[in-house]
């Protein structure tokens, strides 16, 4: 076997690990929440945030109102609305701030993490925990996380990606929402 496919193994070996530790159970309290918020904000930073954004992008897609912080056109958030933040270390400066301002307009603020120690854990309405090895988190025991050979938040950032697929899929499917209608909603002027 050369090395690329040595190293391809590893990295699909680690991710099927990854979800192997996860179940519906898991997942739940994040799938209702979605499912009947009205507008759901997105916070990642890095390669984190591009997974998370990317599930935005989805979300639009199923027909929520969804809203990737960054973006100039974000409006103001407020009671009732759903904020979702990915952060493997669950404590970056400016993610904190983010999540503090959040939580103090009144949002539902769910954190999605391995790690078992971080500012946005104490403040957090609901955490999803995704076993993985992330970039700074902390753990309390190995069993909470897959070992990686791989790079700094590598596992975490690629399990998020996968992750998010997934709960889009289901959300789909619990909702009833074709892929020829998440279809319609994609952008047409390309």
């Amino acid at each position: 076997m050369d090395r690329f496919q040595e190293l391809s193994k590893i990295a699909l070996d680690e991710l099927s690990e990854v979800f192997a530790r996860m179940s519906d159970e898991n997942v739940r309290e994040l799938l209702e929440e979605i499912k009947k918020a009205d507008r759901i904000f997105l916070l990642g930073a890095g390669r984190e945030g591009l997974s998370t954004r990317e599930f935005a992008m989805r979300l639009m897609h199923l027909g929520k109102e969804s809203h990737w912080v960054w973006d100039d056109t974000t409006p103001s958030m407020g009671k009732g609305d759903l904020f979702i933040c990915a952060c493997g270390s669950a404590d970056v400066a400016h993610e904190n701030i983010l999540c503090d301002n959040a939580k103090k307009t009144g949002a539902t603020l769910i954190l999605i993490t391995p790690s078992a120690k971080g500012h946005i854990l104490e403040i957090a309405d609901k955490v999803i925990r995704i076993p993985a090895t992330a970039y700074k988190a902390v753990y309390n025991s190995e069993d909470e996380y897959v070992p990686t050979v791989q790079m700094m938040g590598n596992q975490f950032e690629q399990a998020l990606l996968v992750f998010f697929d997934v709960i889009v899929m289901m959300i789909s499917e619990e909702m009833g929402i074709s892929k020829e209608e998440m279809e319609s909603r994609h952008r047409n002027i390309e």
